[in-house]
Formats: C-alpha cells, structure tokens, sequence
C-alpha cells in the first residue's frame, strides 16, 4: 500500500482536489486497492469545512466528487502513517516542519516536484484561477505517477 497526503493551508481548495484527482487517476488505472490517499491542512483555520465551491465545481466539471470530504490538520503521528507527504507550495512546507521537525526518511516535498517545472501551486483562495491550479495539480498527480512507476512503487 502507497499511502499519501496531500497538503495546503486550509485543506479546501488545491489539497483537496490533488487528493481527488489522484484518486481518479489510480482508479481509472486499476491500482485503487495499491492506495491510500488523504489530505490535510497545515493550519487550523477552516478545520470541518468542507471543500471550496471553486474546487468542487472544477473536480465535478471532470466528473469526479468530493462529497463528505472535510477540512482536517495534518498531525505529528502522520509522519509515520504516509510513505508521502507532499505539499502544494514552499508556505506549506514551512508550516509542516512546525507539526514534523524533521523527515529523517524524505517523505515531505512539493507536488511540482515531481515535474519538470518543480515550483509552487498558485492558491486559488487569492488568485480564483482554479482552472490554472487543476492543470497544475493534474501535471503534478501524473508527474508522481511516472515517478512511482519508475522506481517501482506500481
């Protein structure tokens, strides 16, 4: 089992929606039953709301839901839960070394990383592109893919 998460500040807007569209993906793929994926918020802002309009519209225009998903906070003790742990952009990974001080193991890197544009993803909470944030976290869940297949995760 390959278990991931997925993390922003807020976990209603862009974590949300790579957790979905990576689900999509591995189900689409056939390797549903190979993971586990998740996601969580490095704040404790929006704690129990639920995902973005802006989010579930574009997840829903793609066919894909988000229903029953609500906002929670990444923990201590997920360190040891996920093989990875991957955030949207550079605030987030200063906010996870706050509740994990050290990744002894490099689990914890961005989702563009695993690209060949390694960067941030620009958080539709500010710029209201969520059509520009899909195609960043798509190009980011298909570029994790690749990277899992070639080191034989999958």
């Amino acid at each position: 089992m390959i278990n991931v998460i997925f993390l922003c500040h807020g976990n209603i807007c862009r974590s949300p929606m790579a957790e979905f569209v990576l689900k999509d993906m591995v189900e689409k793929m056939g390797l549903k039953d190979k993971f586990h994926i998740e996601s969580a918020a490095t704040s404790r802002e929006a704690l129990g709301e639920p995902v973005h309009r802006g989010t579930r519209k574009i997840l829903s225009e793609h066919g894909i839901s988000c229903d029953g998903k609500y906002a929670v906070q990444l923990k201590a003790d997920d360190y040891d839960k996920y093989d990875f742990i991957i955030a949207m952009d550079s605030y987030n990974i200063e906010n996870i070394k706050y509740i994990i001080p050290e990744d002894p193991e490099s689990k914890i890197s961005k989702l563009l990383y695993f690209t060949d544009e390694p960067g941030d993803i620009s958080d539709p909470w500010y710029t209201g592109d969520f059509k520009r944030t899909w195609q960043d976290i798509t190009k980011g869940c298909k570029g994790f893919l690749d990277f899992l297949s070639q080191a034989d995760y999958i």
